[in-house]
């Protein structure tokens, strides 16, 4: 089937005489998760990860991807036809080193302009050479897709004052004095999350982030949504004109950039502003580019979000203990499979209150499956859990009141004293990174290295980042702080809401990761100046099974039975019966 879709993709290339096109993992609003309408380079390759890019050129086809899905991907492009090209590997090229390799001088190279932000679209054209020609005004895989889902036309509703702590109009008075600032008239605001931040609306367009197809355009004097008017209700329109918010049809947005004053200056992130967005502006606009004010306003969450979020990750808590407790009570029977495990999880969390959907797909991983970090479990030929080895879940919610995730490793019966060691390793580097205090003005790549160090002294690493930023009843991955090798700038700053995921993965053994979720709080003030560190939101107790105690040190050993002793404090009173005596006992001190 794929191959057949690759062979219809080069007739159409062969009509317009494009010698490669490009299919990226993207929407119009340069989404990491989107709609299962913009899921073009899924449904071309086969391959289902979160990221990666697809180039099809007339005899080849590559597939370039991080190290999340290495795995992953070799398993889904088995007999596809289309190579795996591993990003960051020694002796890999990048996406655009293929480009030229592969095309004649004066090539024609397609990508649909819609999927393509500004920023990727101005590296393309600087280094695909001057001879070639990038086609941006094509979608070749939509002409191709017969049966291609429909656009998503869920509704749009409010996000109530209680929950997000902050007007919609408050939010743009002050995005309006950042764009005086800068010396701007308008803010062009793009992607998805942003938006529903700014405005306190929220959606169901993208599983499991709860957006909805959108576009804003912010004026000292008018606050634009552009929307599809069949999502918006009287009582969100209402809602919306009580904080100066004006509806537009989502497509008038193209009409709106044309219209603007010659003389004035837009805002825009390149990163977050498709290339037909881009290319509608007048040309007269001046240009300001930048990151999105509105990204680093989210970033840090004010006090109603954070007291909400720790109500979140109690409710949270409760389903993942009522969980865990079932596996020890299923396991055994042998009649627990990694699907049905991670059902039944999303059943406890559903009895939550203000559940609304789980924040991205369960990862529900036995043995050597774990070693793939975005493993997806098969519905059909699930495998079954083991009273022995190792199993990792990575899961999370959506709530009213905020956005869960959180990695739990746990043994289900014996193990090998390399799964004993990498798990203590790893519980090594999660403590090293909770427990770190640093001065204010420090950046959030630069902690990336205190957590890796434990496990980088036995040789080892794993090949995702530390620590992504988390929404407030948004997008589980969230910017723009990251505590990554790469670093992009940001600092870590007090209100960021931040993951703490270190991990091991051996191919074809085990994997391991300890996930929780942190705020970043002043610690303290002296004569060096302003001292911040974290706080942990996520109140789940951390399995002491696995640990090699003589690998601790004391204040390991501490900090681990002051964490299960707070998760069984803040636990305890939602439990009862044999729930709650399987609290108590895993939360016993070592």
């Amino acid at each position: 089937m794929i191959k057949e879709r690759l062979e219809k993709l080069r007739k159409k290339m062969g009509e317009r005489n494009i010698e490669a096109y490009i299919i990226l993992t993207s929407d119009p609003h340069s989404s990491e998760y989107i709609a299962d309408y913009y899921k073009t380079r899924e449904y071309i390759s086969g391959f289902s990860g979160s990221a990666g890019s697809l180039v099809v050129t007339r005899k080849s086809a590559a597939l370039f991807t991080d190290g999340r899905y290495f795995i992953q991907a070799e398993r889904e492009l088995a007999g596809s036809g289309i190579d795996l090209m591993k990003m960051g590997e020694p002796g890999v090229g990048t996406l655009i080193d293929y480009l030229v390799e592969n095309t004649s001088d004066c090539a024609k190279i397609g990508v649909d302009g819609l999927s393509l932000d500004y920023e990727y679209y101005y590296e393309l054209i600087n280094n695909i050479g001057i001879h070639r020609m990038l086609i941006t005004d094509i979608d070749l895989v939509g002409e191709i897709w017969e049966d291609r889902p429909e656009l998503p036309k869920e509704p749009a509703y409010s996000l109530d004052l209680k929950y997000c702590g902050e007007s919609a109009g408050s939010k743009i008075e002050r995005l309006r004095d950042i764009l005086r600032e800068k010396s701007c008239d308008y803010d062009f605001i793009g992607s998805l999350d942003d938006i529903c931040y700014l405005y306190n609306i929220r959606g169901n367009d993208v599983t499991y982030n709860p957006v909805v197809m959108s576009y804003a355009l912010v004026g000292m004097d008018f606050a634009n949504l552009y929307i599809d008017a069949e999502k918006v209700d009287e009582d969100l329109k209402k809602n919306l004109q009580i904080d100066g918010i004006s509806l537009k049809r989502y497509d008038d947005i193209y009409q709106d950039l044309s219209e603007l004053s010659g003389t004035s200056v837009l805002f825009i992130d390149p990163a977050k502003t498709n290339v037909k967005i881009y290319n509608s502006i007048n040309s007269n606009v001046r240009l300001n580019k930048g990151m999105q004010p509105v990204s680093l306003m989210k970033a840090h969450k004010n006090r109603t979000e954070i007291k909400n979020n720790k109500n979140a990750y109690i409710k949270d808590g409760v389903a993942l203990v009522k969980f865990f407790y079932w596996l020890s009570v299923g396991v055994p029977t042998g009649n627990v499979t990694e699907h049905s495990a991670a059902e039944k999880l999303r059943m406890f969390r559903q009895e939550g209150d203000l559940f609304k959907d789980l924040s991205f797909e369960t990862i529900s991983a036995y043995g050597e499956n774990a070693a793939l970090p975005h493993y997806s479990t098969p519905e059909i030929g699930s495998p079954s859990l083991k009273s022995e080895g190792l199993y990792l879940v990575d899961s999370g919610a959506q709530y009213l009141d905020g956005t869960t995730d959180i990695t739990r490793t746990i043994a289900l019966g014996p193990l090998t004293e390399e799964e004993k060691l990498h798990y203590t390793l790893t519980l090594k580097s999660h403590i090293a990174l909770m427990t770190t205090i640093f001065p204010k003005g420090t950046k959030a790549a630069m902690l990336d290295p205190i957590a890796r160090r434990p496990i980088w002294q036995e040789g080892l690493d794993f090949n995702h980042g530390t620590g992504h930023g988390v929404g407030f009843f948004l997008n589980v991955h969230e910017g723009p702080q990251a505590i990554t090798k790469r670093d992009n700038g940001i600092l870590m700053e007090e209100g960021m809401v931040t993951s703490d995921e270190p991990g091991i993965y051996v191919e074809g053994s085990h994997g391991i990761r300890i996930e929780n979720i942190m705020v970043c709080v002043k610690k303290f003030e002296n004569e060096f100046g302003e001292f911040l560190g974290f706080e942990s939101l996520s109140i789940c107790p951390i399995d002491t099974k696995p640990v090699i105690k003589e690998r601790l040190t004391e204040e390991e050993i501490d900090w681990l039975n002051s964490y299960n002793k707070e998760s069984f404090e803040k636990l305890s009173p939602y439990l009862e019966g044999p729930e709650l005596e399987y609290l108590k006992k895993v939360t016993e001190a070592i």
